[in-house]
């Protein structure tokens, strides 16, 4: 039962939630780098996260949510799709030691900010940001909700290397629904009781028994998630663009081709000299269209 997101309400009130857990995506992330523990932990919770706000705002398209702090940990960056597609890299910045085990969120962070892009197929992209003021990823995150979106947010999150999981409440804005002005305080107050362990360890329905069992609340069907890219060549090329085409003809001139991979799943792809040219002079073609 690990793998899945679970959205749940409480019957005739404002308030939502869903829970989520991962186990093999996680793993698929963390196989395709050599991260020290105390970053494996917080990867793992920014993998829930990210999957728990891309079902909270129901996108069609890309979320992702960017930590760039000014610590040793200078980025932490996730991404969910709608197809439950999730990704996930970390960067210690250069000359810094490998942090230590007990290091927490913001020991590794520092100052800093998130940034969150939501990047819809239709339509414009948009991003929130909110600065790192709070001890933990999950206090952060519920800080851009209240800020930035004025909806009371309760969020939990946690990770032990292995498995990881996230629970998330939330307090809707329309009142008409409901008949039970305590309702958002008391399932507050219950989800503070939940452990670690058996965030991780137990199916979601039980988690949600044991906390809720004298609440009426109605579960969704689950939405199993996975490790998944969405590099190709095609995006790679569009990278390639970024450098310039003297740099780019430059490294073509020393070393015959272009070789790359991508910093999430370490696919390789290499770009000769025409496939090259072709990519600067299809640029240059838009970029008239564009005058």
């Amino acid at each position: 039962m690990s793998d899945q997101i679970q959205r749940f309400l409480f019957e005739r009130t404002n308030v939502r939630g869903e829970i989520v857990t991962l186990e093999r995506a996680y793993g698929d992330v963390l196989d395709r780098h050599g991260y020290p523990p105390a970053i494996n932990r917080l990867l793992g919770e920014l993998l829930s996260a990210v999957a728990l706000l891309t079902d909270t705002v129901k996108l069609d398209g890309i979320l992702s949510i960017e930590v760039r702090g000014q610590g040793a940990l200078s980025l932490l960056m996730a991404e969910s799709n709608p197809g439950g597609e999730l990704r996930a890299i970390a960067r210690l910045a250069e000359g810094t030691d490998l942090p230590d085990d007990s290091q927490g969120f913001r020991d590794l962070v520092g100052d800093g900010h998130i940034v969150i892009t939501l990047d819809p197929k239709d339509g414009n992209r948009y991003q929130g940001i909110v600065a790192l003021e709070y001890d933990s990823l999950a206090e952060c995150l519920e800080a851009y909700f209240s800020q930035s979106e004025q909806l009371p947010t309760f969020l939990r999150l946690t990770s032990d290397g292995t498995r990881t999981g996230g629970l998330l409440l939330q307090r809707l804005p329309d009142d008409s629904m409901n008949q039970d002005d305590d309702a958002w305080e008391r399932s507050v107050h219950l989800a503070r009781t939940l452990r670690s362990d058996e965030l991780l360890e137990l199916d979601q329905r039980e988690v949600l028994y044991r906390l809720y069992h004298e609440e009426t609340v109605r579960v969704f069907e689950p939405k199993p998630l996975r490790f998944g890219c969405t590099c190709s060549r095609a995006r790679i090329g569009e990278a390639l663009l970024s450098l310039g085409d003297k740099e780019l003809r430059e490294v073509l001139a020393e070393q015959g081709e272009i070789e790359t991979q991508c910093h999430f799943c370490h696919t390789h792809y290499r770009f000769g000299e025409a496939e090259v040219e072709a990519l600067l002079a299809a640029s240059d073609g838009d970029a008239r269209t564009l005058h």
